[in-house]
């Protein structure tokens, strides 16, 4: 008469039980994140290569003193960060899509110090520069 359960019978719909499941919550703040990123690389990277174009033939002194403008040294700066942080995400859908397995993790860990500590040597570069453009104005 009593019969073993084969199965539990949960009272929730199919949406209920689906929710919270896949990548639904987060991968649409990454996508946002990958838009807005590359759309204002497109302003910034237009800046600097009309900039390259301007320098273009100039002496390390006039390279100096450019980059030495409080305009200039924040557009590098911020060209400089938002490409290594579209670079970060752009590297973590790669690694998402491609490793597996125990070597998941500390690949993601790997590419979010890498970009991080490569961004920060440029944004260091630019306070160098201003520093170094400071240094020669007194």
């Amino acid at each position: 008469m009593n019969a073993p359960l084969s199965h539990v019978e949960v009272m929730r719909s199919q949406l209920g039980r689906a929710r919270g499941l896949g990548a639904g919550g987060s991968g649409v703040g990454h996508w946002w994140a990958e838009r807005v990123s590359a759309a204002s690389l497109l302003p910034l990277s237009t800046w600097f290569i009309v900039q390259m174009f301007r320098l273009g033939g100039a002496d390390h002194k006039d390279v100096v003193n450019w980059g030495g403008k409080p305009v200039n040294a924040t557009m590098l700066t911020a060209l400089i960060i938002t490409t290594f942080y579209h670079a970060q995400l752009g590297l973590q859908v790669i690694v998402d899509d491609y490793v597996h397995g125990k070597a998941h993790l500390p690949t993601r860990i790997l590419v979010k110090i890498g970009t991080s500590l490569i961004g920060l040597l440029g944004v260091f570069a630019v306070i160098k520069l201003v520093a170094t453009a400071s240094s020669r104005k007194s």
